[in-house]
């Protein structure tokens, strides 16, 4: 289920989604790294979910939150006057689903959620991220949740396109879309 926005001036509680589809190398990361601070500097207050294929850590050996964690805790909370991570074992090791993530957000405090990754994610909105040059097929033709295309190509698309190397271009059209939604 696609959660309704809000702007700050809204009471709703709801806040706006929007992700980001690309195949691997396209430079979704890249992007959203510029994308952050122009958002930001708009008045937006920005979350990011980020899916990852791999297995990761935030601490590093050697660490005591690392040593305590790694010592079988299923949960642990870093915290300082700076910033608090929780790391939590997914004790199910099967794939996460958006909706149950965005659950562990503070949600009164964000007015967007950047999603990277979660492609499959049938109730998200997307812009999609495309390089012909990495000869990978459109996305958008099997996937109605796409709203535009963004690439460094001029491409024939009934949807609205973006030039995936013009970061305030991509900040633009996201403002404008929580605009509407």
């Amino acid at each position: 289920m696609v959660i309704i926005p809000r702007m700050k001036n809204q009471s709703s509680p709801h806040v706006r989604i929007i992700g980001f589809a690309a195949f691997s190398g396209t430079g979704k990361t890249t992007l959203l790294k510029q994308l952050i601070p122009l958002l930001t500097h708009a008045g937006v207050r920005l979350a990011i979910v980020k899916h990852s294929h791999h297995d990761f850590e935030i601490d590093h050996p050697g660490k005591d939150s690392y040593e305590l964690h790694h010592a079988g805790s299923s949960q642990t909370l870093i915290t300082s006057k700076y910033r608090s991570a929780l790391i939590r074992e997914n004790s199910s090791h099967s794939e996460p689903k958006l909706e149950q993530e965005l659950q562990k957000l503070d949600l009164t405090q964000i007015d967007l959620v950047l999603v990277e990754g979660f492609r499959h994610e049938q109730s998200l909105y997307r812009i999609e991220l495309h390089r012909p040059s990495l000869n990978k097929p459109l996305l958008y033709p099997g996937d109605d949740r796409i709203i535009a295309l963004a690439s460094d190509q001029a491409l024939d698309t009934p949807l609205p396109l973006l030039d995936i190397n013009d970061p305030a271009q991509l900040a633009e059209f996201i403002l404008q879309w929580m605009q509407k939604n």
